[in-house]
């Protein structure tokens, strides 16, 4: 009986030993042969971004400073004039109307109404510490109703403290529609009773001790009732009411 042979297989010592793979698991090569890698996906994180400070908080800072010295500098005002009213204790200067004449009041050839006041004036300054300068520019007028019967310049002078001065003032004007006015003016002189209305603008200048202040203007208002407009004639002053104000 013949005896089986057995193959054995033979193995190649020349041939290349088996190579592991470049390619790391999970990738893919492409056509030219370079591994292709597949990248896993990356978790982002949120960016905060800051913003920069507003510019409000500086303009905050600019009204607070602005309010803070408007302040302060009402206080110092207030303060100084409480010490100027206390160091000085001003007083309004007091007028009154001591004559009223009529030199002439008659209609023109043209119709307009003519008429001549001669005024004597009072105007008593009661402070101590203060002296009042009157500018060049004051007025003093006499009115009926509406109408403007005339008018005079006040003289330029300095009142000291504590004085007591005289004014004689003329008033002199021209008014239209003059017989209309003078009818009224007779037929109001029947009564015995005659409302006029005597108008004072003074511009002034107040002196404080030795600085003398800006101008102020004194406005008065004077309603007086006198009997008679008769010309040449001392008239008489039944009623009279005067206000007087300082203004800017």
């Amino acid at each position: 009986m013949t005896e089986q042979q057995k193959i054995h297989p033979v193995v190649d010592v020349e041939a290349p030993a088996p190579t592991v793979p470049l390619v790391p698991p999970g990738s893919a090569t492409s056509e030219k042969g370079s591994p292709v890698q597949h990248r896993l996906p990356q978790r982002t994180i949120p960016v905060i971004h800051t913003r920069p400070p507003k510019k409000r908080s500086c303009c905050c800072k600019c009204i607070c400073w602005t309010i803070s010295l408007i302040v302060l500098l009402l206080i110092i005002l207030g303060a100084t004039v409480g010490i100027l009213y206390l160091a000085f204790r001003p007083k309004l200067p007091k007028y009154s109307i001591d004559s009223l004449r009529i030199s002439d009041l008659r209609l023109n050839f043209d119709m307009t109404l003519y008429a001549k006041f001669d005024v004597k004036i009072t105007a008593n300054n009661p402070n101590k510490k203060i002296g009042i300068y009157y500018e060049q520019g004051g007025r003093l007028s006499v009115w009926y109703t509406n109408s403007k019967l005339c008018q005079g310049s006040l003289p330029k002078f300095y009142q000291g403290h504590q004085n007591i001065t005289k004014l004689d003032v003329v008033l002199t004007g021209q008014t239209e529609a003059g017989s209309t006015l003078m009818s009224a003016l007779q037929e109001q002189q029947q009564t015995g009773q005659i409302p006029l209305d005597l108008k004072v603008d003074a511009p002034v200048a107040i002196k404080l001790g030795k600085l003398k202040m800006r101008k102020v203007r004194i406005l008065g208002d004077c309603k007086l009732v006198v009997d008679s407009l008769s010309a040449n004639n001392i008239i008489s002053i039944k009623a009279s009411n005067c206000k007087f104000r300082l203004t800017l």
